[in-house]
């Protein structure tokens, strides 16, 4: 089954300011795993569900070619204007038929997009692409053990974020809450209200954090989880 939740042009384009890309950390355990299943070189990596590309763009240095795929134009738009690489490409497709040869790719990689995916016939697809010794690596974060800190304030800084190590704004960690699905699914209904509750989180932030400029830093930190597959030789 293919979700459409991230489509929109204005979804999309939130989704691009405010989503995280994964940390050096996990990319670099990443690419020591493909480095000791498959090898040098890494020619091709293939993002799914890659919506407006910062996974993509995490791994364009480490691969000649990296092509990011995912179901929604609006998301591939944004991700196609950002400032890249010129070995990064992004294609409209799904992690169900992957437009890609038998045998023909070193990694593949979804940042938390896996869930979305049919695993059946995903999993079936990721093991008629990838490259004996190919990679798999399935990563994203859980929002249940997100936490975040500036100063003394922790208690009371979670509950906020719980009911709607990066160094975030006020203002960009409510716009992170704006990018998800749920939000969005809610501002189709009340977008009123939507905004709405998007300003009391946002001045509920500044108030228990004692500042006034939604571009404060605080600390984000988020326990991120990677699950790592190869084909066999």
């Amino acid at each position: 089954m293919t979700y459409r939740l991230f489509e929109g042009k204005d979804h999309a384009s939130v989704y691009q300011r405010y989503r995280f890309a994964p940390p050096n950390e996990v990319k670099e355990i990443i690419l020591g795993y493909l480095a000791k299943k498959r090898g040098q070189p890494h020619v091709l990596a293939v993002d799914l569900g890659c919506g407006t590309g910062q996974n993509a763009r995490l791994f364009a240095p480490h691969f000649q070619q990296v092509v990011g795929l995912d179901i929604s134009e609006c998301q591939l738009e944004e991700a196609r204007a950002a400032p890249g690489f010129p070995n990064v490409t992004y294609r409209e497709g799904t992690a169900e038929e992957l437009p890609f040869p038998d045998a023909s790719v070193d990694l593949l990689t979804a940042a938390s997009a896996a869930h979305w995916f049919d695993q059946r016939r995903f999993l079936s697809e990721a093991s008629r692409v990838l490259k004996p010794g190919g990679c798999l690596a399935l990563l994203g974060f859980n929002d249940d053990n997100l936490r975040i800190r500036y100063q003394a304030c922790v208690d009371r800084l979670n509950p906020i974020h719980q009911e709607v190590k990066h160094a975030v704004s006020v203002r960009a960690l409510v716009g992170y809450m704006e990018s998800w699905s749920m939000f969005q699914a809610y501002r189709r209904k009340d977008n009123t209200a939507a905004d709405q509750l998007l300003l009391r989180a946002q001045n509920r932030f500044l108030q228990e954090m004692g500042v006034t400029s939604p571009e404060t830093e605080l600390e984000l930190n988020m326990e991120y989880f990677c699950i790592l597959a190869s084909k066999p030789e």
